[in-house]
């Protein structure tokens, strides 16, 4: 399918993606974010400095929760009987060791820490914050950082994003849930968050992994040093490593191997919605335009002068030295979009290609850019209500995988963002197929080959990408 938002995304580089999430810890090469027979990472020291306490201001993750429980601390749920036993247990609903896998092997349990390395005291320096373990623009995102009067308990901010950042505060739910005939949905309306849903799951990890209202890493914050935010729901969640079984809706175990088919298209459907909310905030208060959304490599890269592979494929559909707004979110997801719904995504792709014009011309025309944005968020909520119910089999799995393998030129001459989510989705896909019977060794080395040209955010170079793209192309059936 022709892409018209291209012409507006011509030039950025690849080598910041996944390389610099592996650098920071993020996600790993394909080889570590293993298939679901590969062994386990090993588990890692966790240590956490003396708390800081710091006055809680209210801030977006105090609305994201409708309910008035309290929090109780990730202490609540670390007993060896609950959730904090060393081996996972196939002979009771849970595993009991979730917590054990969260504090050595998650890091989200180490969000605080990081706070307090030479990064998170550059940066905290740079924006006159103070101290970064104290600063409430630092702490919405790397600690559960809730009022007191909410806390049932006193408990500590070095434990970093905890079990009720993500399952919500446990007060009312912690002792029903034990029962034996506890039920989800009863859970879910005493508080419990439903990440069983993955659209509600993919909203919950956007808060910090993309942005809501008070928690944003602008241009400002990356001016200072923090990394630029990027995610991809299954890799992510290869990453974390997750502590869960995941379930259907009767509670039993989910026997699909093509679950990271599901997860990645759902993913993709949310983070785009979420993205194009972010933008109508941006666009209607503060500074505008916000540099964030464009994409920082086109600009931020190594200049190599005439021979510059940005400055052969030349900048189509707009000016040059125009920075071309980040479409990432989009470029991959029409595939699975065109999939499901041909009609809506040919709508999207207007919205999209509107949109894309207006913020890489840097439009001061802000409503222009409201209206386009919030329309492509709706249709893209569309979408994701669509691929909830839609069919994931290997057959589309694998037309997902050739297709976009196919696009190879597209892809790469998108950018560096855009070529990080073609490789984090190709990864996604080809171990859901390879969990279907696919395994596939020439497949799994190109894709291994795509990582590898991560290696230097400054040095990304588009033909490089698209030759090793074509290689894993050349590899499927």
């Amino acid at each position: 399918m022709a892409f018209d938002l291209r012409r507006f995304l011509p030039s950025f580089s690849v080598a910041t993606a996944l390389v610099s999430l592996a650098i920071s810890g993020f996600i790993h090469a394909p080889a570590a974010r293993a298939q679901s027979s590969d062994s386990a990472p090993a588990q890692a020291a966790h240590s956490m400095p003396a708390s800081t306490s710091a006055p809680h201001r209210p801030n977006a993750h105090d609305a994201l929760f409708h309910d008035d429980g309290h929090y109780v601390g990730p202490g609540s749920c670390s007993a060896v009987a609950c959730h904090g036993g060393i081996e996972p247990r196939s002979v009771t609903r849970v595993l009991q060791n979730e917590y054990s896998t969260w504090v050595t092997r998650d890091k989200h349990a180490r969000a605080y820490t990081s706070l307090t390395t030479p990064l998170g005291e550059q940066i905290a320096r740079t924006l006159q914050l103070g101290p970064a373990e104290q600063a409430q623009r630092c702490l919405v995102c790397h600690a559960l950082d809730v009022p007191a009067a909410q806390q049932a308990r006193k408990f500590d901010l070095a434990d970093g994003v905890s079990c009720e950042s993500c399952h919500g505060p446990a007060s009312r739910w912690i002792g029903p849930h034990i029962q034996a005939n506890a039920q989800h949905t009863q859970m879910v309306a005493l508080g419990l968050y439903d990440n069983r849903n993955l659209v509600l799951r993919t909203e919950r990890c956007l808060t910090c992994h993309l942005g809501a209202p008070g928690l944003n890493v602008d241009h400002e914050l990356i001016a200072a040093g923090h990394p630029d935010l990027r995610f991809e729901l299954d890799s992510f969640t290869a990453v974390e490593p997750p502590h869960w079984v995941e379930k259907n809706a009767d509670g039993h175990p989910l026997n699909d191997p093509l679950f990271g088919t599901r997860a990645w298209a759902i993913g993709q459907a949310v983070e785009l919605r979420v993205s194009m909310q972010r933008l109508v905030r941006d666009a209607r208060s503060g500074p505008w335009p916000e540099f964030s959304e464009m994409d920082c490599i086109s600009c931020h890269h190594s200049l190599t002068g005439p021979l510059s592979w940005r400055q052969r494929a030349g900048y189509p559909g707009h000016r040059a030295g125009d920075p071309p707004y980040n479409f990432s979110h989009y470029v991959l997801f029409q595939h699975i979009a065109n999939e499901v719904d041909p009609t809506t995504n040919t709508e999207l792709n207007q919205a999209a290609t509107r949109v894309a014009h207006l913020v890489t011309s840097m439009s001061t025309d802000r409503p222009a850019v409201i209206a386009a944005a919030a329309r492509a968020a709706a249709l893209s909520a569309s979408l994701a209500n669509e691929l909830q119910t839609a069919t994931y089999d290997r057959a589309r799995t694998e037309r997902l995988l050739r297709a976009i393998s196919a696009d190879a030129d597209a892809i790469s001459q998108d950018g560096e963002r855009t070529a990080e989510q073609a490789t984090m989705t190709l990864d996604a896909l080809y171990i859901a197929d390879a969990n279907a019977g696919a395994r596939n060794p020439e497949t799994r080395a190109a894709i291994d080959g795509l990582y590898k040209l991560f290696n230097n955010p400054s040095a990304y170079n588009a033909p490089q990408f698209a030759a090793q793209l074509r290689r894993v192309h050349q590899t499927l059936p």
